[in-house]
């Protein structure tokens, strides 16, 4: 095991205060960093992407469990943090400083110009959180080079991605994480395990890969969700008549057009999808 200083030590020593602008929230207790490691598995060997490591303390947790990580830091006071913690464990850590939202994340995790599978494990800053999310999700190309994503939201969007349909908490994020995907939430996080406290709780999901079902294009799925809990307290009808033949869809596949778009199933958003395909 090798022998590194506190967590609190290394922010304080490189004056590393947390940055509302970059919604930056540290964990310092690197027991429960452990426990985040190995939610995904054995990671020895294993190639990971994390955004936003700070000073690293998930970062190194995923590099005492033996994964080889590329980090993406905006930031630029973490770096030297980062660096020395690379010194540690020679040839582990690869740090890109940049914007997570602008990077080609299956370009930057590629082995010998081959693209190659990776898990993604992430203490996601609030304010891109999301965005990178439905990043994860999208696409026509399925099964994804992310082998799995572990990653800490505030609690009340962890639970909109876990949500069953007519929970109050459901939209287009569940449908977004479980029509091709197995979503979870993994673990609950006290605000009391950051510096500084967020206003609010925090939980982990973990999401893997499932079975793309046939002839459903992701990017009608996309485009039928965004309609239909864009105005969600609307009516089916009201919500999706912008939306070429949908109407006619629900009509042929059974589903009343006077339900509400939160009342709709996965299954039932992608049969939609399908009969517009």
């Amino acid at each position: 095991m090798v022998d590194l200083l506190p967590i609190r030590e290394v922010i304080q020593r490189h004056n590393l205060a947390a940055s509302k602008a970059l919604g930056q929230n540290f964990l310092l207790d690197e027991q429960l960093l452990a426990r985040i490691a190995a939610l995904p598995g054995d990671l020895s060997g294993a190639q990971v992407l994390e955004v936003g490591p700070g000073p690293g303390g998930l970062t190194r947790a995923l590099l005492r469990a033996g994964a080889r990580v590329t980090a993406i830091e905006m930031d630029r006071r973490c770096l030297p943090a980062l660096a020395e913690l690379g010194e540690s464990f020679p040839g582990q850590l690869t740090v890109i400083e940049g914007d997570a939202l602008k990077l080609d994340h299956n370009a930057l995790m590629a082995k010998d110009g081959e693209r190659a599978p990776f898990h993604v494990l992430s203490n996601l800053p609030y304010n891109v959180g999301t965005a990178l999310f439905v990043r994860w999700l999208s696409g026509e190309s399925w099964p994804p080079l992310w082998q799995s994503l572990t990653l800490m939201f505030q609690r009340e969007v962890a639970e909109r991605i876990v949500a069953s349909a007519g929970d109050d908490a459901y939209g287009r994020l569940a449908v977004l994480a479980q029509w091709r995907s197995e979503a979870r939430l993994a673990m609950k996080v006290h605000r009391s395990a950051f510096t500084p406290p967020p206003k609010v709780m925090s939980a982990i999901v973990h999401v893997t890969p499932a079975a793309m079902p046939e002839g459903v294009s992701a990017r009608m799925l996309e485009r039928l969700t965004e309609a239909a809990f864009g105005q969600r307290r609307k009516m089916l009808r009201q919500s999706l008549k912008g939306v070429p033949g949908a109407l006619e869809a629900l009509a042929a596949l059974g589903i009343d057009e006077t339900r509400r778009a939160e009342t709709v199933s996965v299954p039932e958003f992608v049969a939609v999808a399908r009969a517009l395909g």
